[in-house]
């Protein structure tokens, strides 16, 4: 059986490994009086922190999901440890030389250690013996593409670059004469049976960065392809699934990255492992990249404890994405994350395209720096982003882009960010009216329905009021064309906003128009000649629909109303008026400007004129 780590050792260990540095290294504390510290527990999903830590006894419990314990116990939960493992990795990283009691001598001994200290170890050796290949001369590529990328040798040095050699087991065999077993480096993930059964290297040829756990252990890697003849296409290869790598949980930098985020409150969330090494060396030490994997809810976690994200203490978590379609996809998949943070969201987007990397070599560290101080809420810049595949000039385009945008302001949990940009949401559609788009986004929360349901199928609900107004209009010009003449023939098809109505307008136009039309069957058999069954029914009931008119005669009723469909025409104008003038700049389109404001001028004086008519109808 294994062997028994002495007692007195383990009190060394837990003497040795004060209790806030451990859990320090995975969650944010801050002092809570009385010589205690709080912070999130990494153990249950909280928004307010009920983790309590006290230095003096050496001693965690959380007053949310009860974990609590000794510096060895939060060792053994958070990493998924057995106590003896637990130890070890403990006593590796106080310089505590452990003994142990009957313990079995020679490779037994090997295997006899805890797992993950032996990954561990053999992954420091792998990651000292790829450095070491980056000086040799057949890593000249690698060396180069650091170079080119604006990363000298104290850059490769200080992130652990190193190289893949060519030869098929140069590695194993290196890790092998060291007393790994061949169980240890298949299992870390290190090497792989070959076609022939024998052992060999997981990379070749490769540049490889470490990835790092949160403490600073090396548990995988990262390779970059570097010859146009790798047999394996990927660009990039990471270790796969091991029990020390689990790349849902690993965030590229964070090791180097965990103080400054803390003391930030802040986060810059990249996409490589050169951005994370430019951003820091350009003065962003806050940088971080996910392993060969999207951004996902465990990340989250992570990030929430380094940055005690809670209600208290809110932060900032930038991301920073490609311009093109596809980031755009991870901004929006980014924005159904961002409702997990308290933090605030952001996103840095650099309009020509760059990644972080690439404008650190064009533009130099300020650049970089600028482009996360220019980071802009990733609300607005989804909800920017959906609005701008619209046509904002016409009513469709207008009220597309509300049903688009209205769900995704419902989205977000913060009732006081829910009325701001409701409110932006009228503004850069221009709608004009904030309170009918909060309207709506109450009305959805109130309703219970899913966002992305009515996101995909953005089914545009016309008023009451105007499809009221619409159905008089066709009363007159089917009851009375003769009053309805030319006003009703200057209505475009567009005026309409109900599909049947518009349909029934286009039947009203093929028959010749109101103008020349006579009252009676023949009139209304004439516009029914030109639609399907299902609307000619409809066509039937607006003939012999009493009109409306109240203390009026029919004819003043019939003007009335067809003054006020006019100036809802009108006023849709005016609001595309406005719309188009918000997004011009009055100061670099002085002309234009000037040319819009006038031709918004007339038109509110001719709806004023038309609501004058209808009111005088009534």
């Amino acid at each position: 059986m294994a062997g028994r780590i002495r007692d007195e050792d383990i009190a060394a260990v837990r003497d040795r490994s004060p209790i806030a540095d451990v859990i320090g290294e995975h969650v944010q504390l801050r002092n809570a009086g009385g010589g205690n510290l709080k912070g999130i527990c990494p153990f249950h999903d909280e928004k307010s922190p009920s983790l309590s830590v006290s230095p003096s006894r050496g001693l965690f419990h959380c007053f949310g999901c009860g974990a609590g314990g000794d510096v060895i116990r939060f060792v053994e939960r958070i990493e998924h440890l057995g106590f003896s493992e637990a130890v070890e990795r403990l006593a590796a990283s106080s310089g505590v030389q452990l003994r142990y009691v009957d313990l079995p001598t020679g490779a037994a001994a090997g295997r006899q250690h805890g797992q993950r200290t032996r990954l561990v170890e053999a992954h420091r050796a792998a990651a000292t013996f790829y450095a070491e290949q980056l000086a040799t001369s057949d890593a000249r590529p690698a060396r180069n593409f650091l170079t080119e990328r604006g990363f000298d040798d104290a850059a490769a040095a200080r992130y652990g670059c190193g190289f893949a050699p060519s030869g098929w087991d140069a590695l194993t065999k290196h890790l092998l004469s060291a007393g790994f077993t061949a169980d240890e480096l298949t299992t870390g993930g290190l090497s792989r049976p070959s076609q022939r059964g024998s052992l060999i290297d997981r990379f070749h040829r490769r540049l490889l960065w470490p990835i790092r756990d949160v403490s600073g252990e090396v548990v995988g890697f990262g390779a970059r392809r570097l010859f146009d003849d790798d047999k394996v296409e990927a660009k990039y290869l990471n270790t796969p699934e091991t029990p020390i790598y689990k790349k849902s949980q690993l965030l590229y930098g964070m090791d180097l990255a965990k103080k400054e985020i803390a003391r930030q409150h802040r986060v810059v969330i990249v996409e490589g492992y050169t951005d994370v090494m430019a951003c820091h060396l350009a003065g962003v030490t806050t940088a971080v990249a996910t392993c060969g994997t999207a951004f996902g809810e465990e990340h989250i976690g992570v990030l929430r404890r380094v940055l005690m994200d809670s209600d208290a203490f809110a932060g900032e978590v930038i991301f920073t994405f490609d311009g093109d379609a596809a980031g755009m996809k991870a901004a929006e998949r980014a924005f159904g994350d961002e409702q997990k943070f308290m933090a605030q969201s952001f996103v840095a987007i650099e309009p020509t395209g760059l990644d972080p990397c690439e404008l650190r070599q064009k533009a130099g560290d300020v650049a970089v720096r600028d482009l996360v101080a220019r980071r802009v809420p990733l609300v607005e810049f989804v909800l920017r982003s959906t609005v701008d595949r619209f046509d904002l000039d016409t009513a469709e385009g207008r009220a597309g882009a509300l049903d688009r945008g209205v769900p995704l302001v419902a989205r977000i949990k913060d009732q006081s960010l829910r009325v701001e940009y409701s409110q932006l949401l009228a503004r850069i559609t221009g709608i004009g009216d904030p309170d009918r788009v909060l309207t709506r986004v109450r009305a959805l929360i109130r309703s219970g329905r899913g966002a992305e349901q009515l996101a995909a199928s953005p089914a545009r609900a016309v008023s009451d009021a105007v499809s009221a107004v619409e159905r008089e209009v066709l009363k007159v010009a089917l009851q009375l064309p003769g009053v309805a003449g030319p006003s009703f023939d200057a209505l475009p098809e567009a005026a309409f906003l109900v599909p049947e109505n518009r349909e029934i307008r286009r039947a009203i136009s093929a028959a010749g128009g109101t103008a020349g039309a006579v009252t009676g069957p023949a009139w209304v058999g004439k516009v029914t000649a030109h639609l399907p069954d299902d609307v000619r029914s409809v066509v039937h009931g607006l003939a012999v629909d009493p009109l409306h008119a109240g203390s009026d005669t029919q004819e003043r009723y019939a003007e009335a109303v067809l003054a006020r469909m006019q100036e809802v025409v009108v006023s849709r104008q005016v609001a595309a008026l406005k719309s188009r003038l918000q997004r011009i700049n009055p100061v670099e389109s002085a002309e234009e400007h000037a040319r819009m404001f006038a031709e918004l001028i007339a038109l509110e004086g001719h709806r004023r004129v038309m609501r004058e008519r209808a009111i005088g109808g009534e």
